[in-house]
């Protein structure tokens, strides 16, 4: 069913995933068109935002953010149109940067709003590289890993949203980029496209040889997204001084338990201790919002220069969103995840 004027459609949480969400996760309902009152705004929603962020939204486990209730829609950034206005600086017809979930049409105050005008160039990029991924890399790179020319950066799920805008960013300010992908196309894809000076499959069987190859002077920057073999892998390569700004561990999602093995805490904590290594986590808008002007700006500006290459994957149809989301968690995406709500 393609979206309508008459019917909202909802995805909303029917149970808390234990490992992997499933088609049983979240339940396609219709309803009603919201009516805006005094002071709202009804919007349409065009483009849904996929993100890894979303599997925690789903788990009651204690969280930076509230989770979404059994029975409420699922949370996530969205591109909608405006159906009408009773807010100053929204009118009918704009394109605006919102939070509608997963759902046709929602109501706003206009809080947390950002209007795009009537006719961007791009909308959907708005959920992508000139939205909260590419801020994401663009401050955790540049305000907690502080790249100087020379170092070595390396970054996992290198052709994701957040992984190829740190490289390429990386590669602006002057560093070896080393990647790390999952199958050869997406690494052939980073080096031969988005100008990496390596990429390295993780999926490889002497995958930690590999990567130490194409580290010779170590690693000084890993921005870390993803966890697990990945980070295994990086943590002996980390040179003295090393920084590791930390937005994900997306292989640790759909876990129900801590790994196998022996408790490797201590280790780790040694290798930041005697490294002086700094690893920081960071919320992006929590931490950083107060410079998207300037994020904004200078991406803007590399993107028109053809400095940052900027891979989408559209997927149309609303009802395609919990397929397309758990595949995202496995790895399946090349590039932005994006579902197409509207017919624009």
């Amino acid at each position: 069913m393609t979206q309508s004027n008459k019917i909202n459609r909802q995805h909303v949480l029917a149970e808390r995933p234990k490992g992997e969400p499933t088609a049983d996760t979240l339940h396609l309902v219709e309803g009603e068109i919201p009516t805006p009152g005094k002071g709202q705004i009804l919007l349409r929603t065009e483009y849904l935002s996929l993100d890894p962020y979303m599997r925690g939204r789903m788990s009651d486990a204690p969280s930076y953010a509230a989770p979404v209730e059994i029975g409420g829609v699922m949370v996530g950034g969205t591109v909608a149109q405006v159906v009408s206005s009773d807010v100053k600086g929204f009118e009918a017809g704009d394109f605006v940067l919102s939070f509608n979930g997963w759902q046709d049409y929602a109501l706003s105050d206009g809080k947390g709003v950002t209007n795009l005008g009537k006719s961007p160039a791009h909308p959907s990029w708005a959920l992508g590289i000139m939205g909260m991924p590419g801020f994401t890399a663009w401050a955790g790179l540049t305000r907690i890993g502080e790249p100087k020319a020379g170092e070595t950066i390396a970054v996992a799920a290198a052709t994701g949203p957040v992984g190829a805008t740190v490289g390429q960013i990386g590669k602006i300010l002057g560093c070896r980029v080393v990647g790390i992908a999952g199958g050869a196309e997406k690494c052939a894809y980073a080096v031969n496209e988005l100008g990496f000076d390596a990429c390295i499959d993780h999926k490889a069987a002497d995958f930690a040889d590999q990567l130490a190859k194409a580290s010779p002077d170590g690693i000084d920057v890993y921005f870390e997204n993803v966890g697990g073999k990945v980070l295994d892998a990086v943590i002996p390569l980390l040179n003295p001084n090393a920084r590791m700004p930390v937005c994900g561990l997306v292989s640790q999602y759909n876990a129900t338990a801590l790994p196998e093995g022996p408790d490797r805490m201590n280790w780790l904590m040694g290798q930041i201790l005697r490294k002086k290594i700094k690893v920081q986590g960071f919320i992006i808008f929590d931490d950083f919002g107060h410079l998207y002007p300037e994020f904004a700006a200078e991406m803007g500006a590399w993107v028109e220069a053809g400095k940052i290459k900027y891979r989408e994957e559209i997927i149309d149809g609303l009802e395609k969103a919990p397929k397309a989301f758990i595949g995202l968690l496995k790895g399946e995406n090349f590039g932005k995840r994006v579902i197409r709500v509207g017919q624009n």
